[in-house]
């Protein structure tokens, strides 16, 4: 619920009020009787919690792996490697 801020027009009070957004606006001064205008305040900021609100949420870049996740160890990492063609020999002598 929001707070609303009324400044009476007769004596110059001003106050804030906590109320729900559906209740009538306050229009009469409690202390003198005159009648009240509700101000424009600026209110409480914005709160965003959780992931993905900040420009480096999104930044491109990958996080490195968790330190308690298992490392890949060099061959599980890379294919395996084919022999080259042979040079000469049996291929040469065939054609």
């Amino acid at each position: 619920m929001p707070t609303y801020e009324y400044k009476c027009e007769k004596c110059g009070d001003r106050f804030e009020v906590f109320q729900s957004m559906t209740e009538p606006k306050l229009t009469t001064c409690e202390k003198c009787g005159g009648a009240l205008r509700r101000l424009i305040g600026a209110g409480a900021g914005i709160i965003f919690k959780g992931k993905g609100f900040y420009c480096t949420d999104y930044n491109g870049k990958q996080n490195p792996p968790p330190e308690h996740a298992p490392k890949k160890k060099e061959s599980e990492s890379k294919p395996a490697a084919t022999p080259p063609p042979a040079k000469g020999g049996d291929a040469a002598k065939a054609s």
